[in-house]
């Protein structure tokens, strides 16, 4: 991701934060504690959404160079926030097995390299008993026309979005990297164009061997 892009990002989402993602990851998160990781924290939209909790001891990744100063700069105007940054990639995370009881991820699995050995990571960097939670936009119905249109503009939307993809089936991928989906939620992301409004959030555990 370019230096402008990174500066422009929260622009670009602010309203669109404001009309639903605020609300979607405070509720998502209200419950964390232990060792908490959120890959791809990006210039820190969630910083604040966090739990004041004692036993709470936040890991922030974000591999990007651009975003990650960002996040580190917020980081530093908020005393109250105390947290690691990490700049390991979703396919390689900077930790041992089971460590964390919670990873957070939002807007994150359209994007990556490879789904399949994020998630993966994933689950070799969760605790057995731990959670994984997840906010992401998605694919729409088979069939339907918002569905159509992903798969025409997604070409050029990878190219101009920092490898986003429009159609990825992320709730499936969840399933099929071994997880069981607790919970889930469908609903369209507002303030967004059409074709990236599907969103899918929730939370997944490990399934049992």
């Amino acid at each position: 991701m370019s230096f402008f892009t990174a500066l422009f990002y929260d622009n670009v989402m602010k309203y669109t934060e404001e009309a639903c993602l605020v609300e979607w990851r405070r509720t998502l998160l209200e419950s964390v504690e232990g060792n908490v990781l959120e890959i791809g924290a990006g210039t820190g939209a969630s910083l604040s959404l966090y739990p004041q909790k004692p036993s709470l001891a936040l890991y922030l990744s974000e591999p990007d160079q651009h975003m990650r100063m960002q996040l580190e700069q917020k980081l530093g105007s908020q005393s109250k926030i105390k947290a690691t940054v990490l700049s390991c990639s979703t396919e390689h995370i900077d930790s041992d097995d089971d460590f964390f009881d919670y990873v957070f991820v939002s807007l994150v699995c359209c994007s990556v390299k490879d789904v399949a050995a994020s998630l993966q990571e994933i689950k070799r960097v969760l605790k057995p008993n731990g959670r994984f939670i997840f906010l992401e936009h998605v694919a729409a119905e088979p069939n339907s026309r918002c569905y159509h249109w992903q798969q025409r503009l997604n070409f050029i939307w990878r190219r101009v979005a920092d490898n986003c993809h429009l159609n990825r089936n992320t709730e499936q991928s969840i399933i099929d990297a071994g997880f069981v989906i607790e919970d889930i939620q469908y609903e369209k992301m507002r303030k967004m164009i059409a074709v990236v409004q599907p969103t899918i959030r929730g939370i997944a555990r490990i399934a049992p061997e």
